[in-house]
């Protein structure tokens, strides 16, 4: 096959294998692909978005994934563009996400070779990707390397009879046996219920599960469950779980965030199972795991008998919520003062995404319970702060009032992300800028608390910024509040508007002692 047979043979592929959206990153290597892509765009078979910036785009196309449920491809030229995909790769790899990468190469006598824009990427990778359309589950990232020629001619296909396929995840059969005897088995000591990120689609099963079994939980904001099983909620876990381990832990969805799902890797006597799209088991130590979708798993284990809470972990739980209320109406220019009105004003939004590491945490401890958010998302896979933007701006794509609150080193770590809002739904996009001078999560760590003023700094890593004229660069509005009174809403722009938040650093420390 000459050139543009290959690149529309490979296309077609994908298409009929159900994906329908494609990130394009252009280069003379993949110019042909991006010209097959413009014509399948043309007769209304496929989706295209487009940017510069090739791991800005493969966080994009995740977030795409995560939005639709359904596969999207990037689409990148050779060299060390495929390269700047592996971040996200990564991070698809540990969601479970079906994103497609499609990187263009050289022909194969350039490998090795060291000519102009020829590395070897085949197996690029590594073990984060799937490299053929056969057998691959839906579950994990696929590559297809096409190795092409620069020069083309252009064919006169126009695919108006092209026909897109379905997309389907492959979950096989839940084996739950094994699950379900654990949860029958008598024991002493309690249960509680750990909650990480949700698909939409499995809410309400958890939820259901949840209200059966009566057992205390702990829910990650992105579980879209924990204003609704608020009853049922633990309210500072970590401290009453260090204080009072459980039996057994039984986590539903993601890898929790939360200090003592980590404590556990030193606690071995407590029974830990987890049910999850992935499969992995989210800790060092043995624990046990069943890999699959909750909507399916849980239906399968039939009646659940009621274990309730008994530990008598939820004794005491409103007393400390009220101290919990009470500090944050004394400190409300705090940095978890200012979470809570964040989490007000943008529950009526459509969606909110919580970039890592500390606004995730802080919304778990600090946001609102009067209104349930079932629509709360972010990176949780590999819980860097890679790409949160551009994930941010690929989840909420076609959204109006669409809300993503980060750290400002985290927003300064993909700026580049912020060439895709013309492409996007901005009419009420809030991107909210905690800037708090650097990484402070680190401070907040207990282990870290005797390394130098040195080292100190350079993991706060403080980075002085302009965010209003970066706001304005990128066509933005823009709005800087230091204390809750000065803050009104955001409601009254029309453009999507980069919201600066200042906590007061002196309010935050009193808040925390």
């Amino acid at each position: 096959m000459n050139t543009w047979e290959t690149a529309v043979g490979i296309l077609e592929q994908a298409v009929k294998a159900g994906t329908e959206e494609f990130v394009v990153c252009g280069g003379a290597r993949n110019a042909v692909l991006l010209e097959v892509l413009a014509k399948m765009e043309n007769a209304g078979k496929v989706k295209i978005w487009s940017h510069f910036e090739e791991r800005s785009a493969g966080f994009f196309a995740l977030g795409r994934t995560m939005q639709t449920g359904r596969s999207c491809a990037v689409v990148v030229t050779s060299g060390t563009a495929v390269a700047e995909l592996l971040p996200s790769v990564v991070e698809a790899y540990y969601q479970a996400r079906p994103l497609v990468l499609i990187t263009a190469d050289r022909p194969a006598s350039y490998r090795g070779s060291g000519a102009p824009q020829a590395i070897e990427q085949v197996g690029v990778f590594s073990s984060y990707a799937a490299a053929s359309w056969e057998g691959w589950d839906g579950m994990a990232p696929l590559h297809i390397n096409v190795e092409l020629e620069e020069e083309f001619e252009i064919g006169g296909d126009d695919f108006s009879s092209l026909e897109a396929g379905e997309f389907s995840i492959d979950y096989g059969r839940p084996r739950v046996g094994e699950l379900a005897r654990w949860l029958r088995e008598r024991t002493l000591g309690g249960m509680v219920v750990m909650l990480g990120d949700l698909e939409l689609s499995e809410q309400e099963e958890v939820f259901h599960f949840c209200e059966a079994l009566g057992a205390p939980v702990v829910a990650e904001a992105t579980s879209g469950l924990r204003e609704a099983l608020q009853h049922l909620l633990l309210v500072e876990a970590d401290k009453i779980l260090k204080e009072n381990p459980p039996e057994k832990i039984l986590r539903l969805g993601g890898v929790p965030s939360c200090r003592f799902w980590r404590d556990l890797e030193g606690l071995e006597k407590i029974s830990v199972w987890s049910v999850c799209r992935n499969g992995l088991r989210g800790l060092g130590r043995e624990a046990n795991v069943l890999k699959g979708a909750l909507d399916r798993v849980l239906p399968a284990l039939g009646e659940i008998e009621k274990i309730g809470d008994r530990d008598e972990l939820l004794d005491g739980v409103e007393g400390r919520g009220m101290r919990l209320e009470e500090s944050l109406e004394a400190f409300p220019d705090s940095e978890p003062g200012w979470v809570r009105t964040l989490s007000v004003f943008s529950s009526i939004g459509s969606g909110v995404y919580l970039g890592n590491s500390l606004p995730l945490r802080e919304w778990n401890a600090y946001a609102q319970w009067e209104r349930p958010v079932r629509n709360v998302r972010a990176n949780r896979g590999a819980n860097g702060i890679d790409g949160q933007l551009s994930s941010w701006l690929g989840v909420s794509a076609g959204e109006e009032n669409a809300w993503g609150i980060f750290g400002d080193l985290t927003t300064l770590y993909d700026l580049a992300a912020l060439k895709l809002l013309p492409q996007v739904e901005c009419r009420g996009r809030v991107l909210v800028v905690i800037n708090n001078g650097g990484g402070k999560i680190f401070e907040r760590v207990p282990r870290l608390e005797g390394m130098s003023d040195a080292a100190k700094s350079w993991m706060a890593a403080e980075a002085p910024v302009n965010f209003e004229a970066l706001a304005r660069a990128w066509g933005m509005d823009f709005q800087r509040v230091c204390r809750v009174d000065e803050f009104d809403g955001v409601m009254a722009f029309e453009r999507a508007v980069m919201l600066e938040v200042v906590p007061d650093s002196a309010q935050t420390a009193a808040f925390l002692r």
